[in-house]
């Protein structure tokens, strides 16, 4: 005879929740990470963090039961990605969503969504979750996720675990310093590395040069000579601090993610290129397996990781 709780059990599952800058997705995910229901909203960030975590948790709500109702089971863990740095209970240098940065957001997920488990991370070191447990950094040790976006961040893996740092801050590479003459910092609000090379600023950049507006794709796919040294400046000054950060971790491998990888060819081989001549042991630089929805799979891997971490503790 069927043991029917067990039944139950088999069927179990996790929420993941991404908080994106324009957009939340919201997912259900079986117990190996294949998502069973998803749903996407958008943040209407000017009108307030509030506003987002009522609609965003009613949504989950709604999807909880759904998968309930169609699959069976409990939901047995809630993971959490969002912009900005995640420490302790908080988000801090995530200033897009008003009053984001009081939030008690692991807090308000447990309350509101009745999941005891719940947890929280960055969205860049999510998305280097889901390639540790799924994607091209599995098997890799040390490694890092290198993301090339809007902004730009990486997220090291060290122990088959990502370093999160004593404020939660490691890997964030934007406010890397860019040379000695650099008086402005993260103590001003600035971040050097990503006002330089980030997406948003150098699209705004090619914008001014040329005279008419470019995506950046555009801009690395332009045949116009300015187009291309732009191209040829910023590759340059991304991969040296890449060669930098690979020097003192020594890391087996990167895995280069985020929305720039829609021009991924000329990135990976100006990075290969620098790296392979400035580097002791030039680590193998490959695509992320994840280059749409990485935080959203990130955030699948945080709930499975923290479901499994909390059945290890109630069985001891």
């Amino acid at each position: 005879m069927d043991d029917d709780s067990s039944t139950i059990r088999a069927h179990n599952f996790v929420l993941a929740i991404d908080f994106g800058g324009t957009k939340v997705a919201v997912a259900t995910a079986d117990m190996e990470g294949s998502i069973l229901k998803q749903a996407r909203l958008d943040t209407h960030a000017s009108q307030g963090a509030q506003q987002l975590l009522e609609r965003t948790t009613g949504t989950a709500q709604a999807l909880i039961e759904r998968t309930m109702e169609e699959v069976g089971g409990q939901c047995v863990a809630v993971g959490v990605s969002t912009p900005g740095v995640v420490h302790d209970d908080g988000v801090l240098l995530s200033p897009n969503i008003p009053g984001w940065e009081q939030v008690s957001l692991r807090e308000t997920m447990r309350a509101s969504l009745h999941v005891p488990t719940v947890v929280a991370a960055n969205d860049v070191k999510a998305a280097a979750m889901a390639e540790v447990l799924w994607g091209a950094l599995k098997g890799a040790d040390p490694a890092v996720f290198l993301s090339l976006g809007t902004g730009i961040a990486a997220a090291i893996v060290m122990g088959g675990r990502v370093v999160t740092g004593a404020h939660g801050a490691s890997g964030e590479i934007g406010y890397n310093l860019r040379s000695v003459l650099d008086t402005s910092g993260a103590a001003n609000g600035r971040a050097p590395l990503e006002e330089a090379i980030g997406g948003r600023f150098i699209g705004e950049r090619a914008s001014l040069l040329l005279g008419e507006p470019l995506s950046t794709a555009e801009l690395f796919a332009h045949p116009d000579i300015r187009a291309r040294f732009l191209v040829d400046e910023t590759l340059a000054e991304l991969a040296t601090h890449v060669a930098n950060l690979a020097i003192l971790i020594d890391p087996a491998r990167i895995a280069v993610g985020g929305g720039l990888m829609s021009s991924g060819d000329v990135i990976l081989h100006a990075l290969t290129f620098r790296l392979e001549y400035a580097v002791p042991f030039p680590p193998e630089i490959v695509p992320a397996r994840f280059l749409q929805d990485a935080s959203l799979y990130g955030a699948i891997a945080l709930a499975l990781t923290g479901s499994m971490n909390a059945s290890s503790l109630a069985e001891k």
